[in-house]
């Protein structure tokens, strides 16, 4: 490969102020814009999917549509904190101990996928036994509509110029602000196609062709898998952190090995959905 003639074969990066407006000292940008409509878009579909009994196999479904506008706000807490909080334990824990106020700058950006999946985990699992239904069913369209953020936030992720890929010499690559002269890989694109247009067609056929709804778990067991190999795919084409960069001989990611136990995960819940099945009648 010629890195001298790269640029030239690179297109132009649409230069977007990832900060939308000001008024005053608040600045409203991209990149929160991108969470509020990932949740508020999931929060629709979700009230849609629980309003419809066919696709729980003909009843009712465990979960209300009350019981998902209060989840709203426990879902925002556990994406935020555990997406913050994964990527300081994840990805930079030392400097966070050398700077530890730097914890809650959180609009310089610094957020964890995997952080933010477990922290919606941990919510919707003490919110399910505060109400008294399946975690599993709440996992399952939980999941399904996590796809709405995950591609809002990975078109937000391009526009901050942020999270993009290795050089390369495809004629789609871009030359990133702050990415050095070389043309990249635009990743976060890759993501956004894969973890929320591709994901989100694989799971609506699941639950609208296949009913899997009406079996606790698998939804959401296709969805931990189908994420695993979608960050598997897209590691392979984005830069790791600096600060980490490649483990094992130069190729392996944090990514990679983050998103490896998602697919054993996976295979589990989908394997195990038929038995819990009794447990929710």
């Amino acid at each position: 490969m010629n890195y001298l003639q790269l640029p030239m074969m690179a297109l132009q990066f649409p230069l977007i102020d990832p900060i939308i407006f000001e008024i005053g000292p608040l600045a409203i940008r991209w990149y929160g814009l991108a969470y509020v409509t990932g949740i508020l878009l999931g929060w629709w579909y979700a009230r849609r999917l629980v309003a419809n009994p066919t696709l729980w196999g003909g009843k009712p479904a465990p979960i209300r549509q009350i019981d998902l506008d209060d989840f709203l706000v426990w879902a925002a807490i556990g994406i935020v904190l555990g997406g913050r909080f994964g990527y300081i334990l994840f990805y930079d824990l030392a400097r966070y101990i050398e700077y530890p106020m730097e914890i809650f700058a959180v609009w310089r950006g610094g957020m964890s996928f995997h952080g933010g999946a477990l922290g919606t985990l941990v919510a919707m699992v003490l919110f399910a036994r505060s109400r008294g239904f399946s975690a599993f069913s709440l996992m399952d369209v939980i999941a399904t509509v996590s796809t709405f953020g995950l591609f809002f936030g990975r078109i937000a992720n391009f526009i901050n110029s942020e999270l993009w890929g290795r050089v390369t010499d495809v004629p789609w690559a871009f030359v990133f602000p702050n990415g050095g002269d070389l043309p990249r890989h635009p990743s976060q694109l890759y993501e956004a196609a894969l973890e929320g247009v591709v994901l989100f067609i694989i799971l609506r056929a699941m639950i609208f062709s296949a009913g899997k709804l009406a079996t606790p778990g698998f939804v959401a067991g296709a969805w931990i898998f189908f994420y695993g190999v979608a960050r598997i795919i897209v590691e392979f084409f984005r830069q790791p952190d600096a600060h980490i960069g490649y483990l094992a001989g130069g190729w392996l990611t944090m990514g990679m090995v983050l998103s490896v136990p998602m697919l054993l995960v996976g295979i589990w819940f989908m394997m195990t959905a038929k038995s819990r099945v009794q447990v929710d009648k």
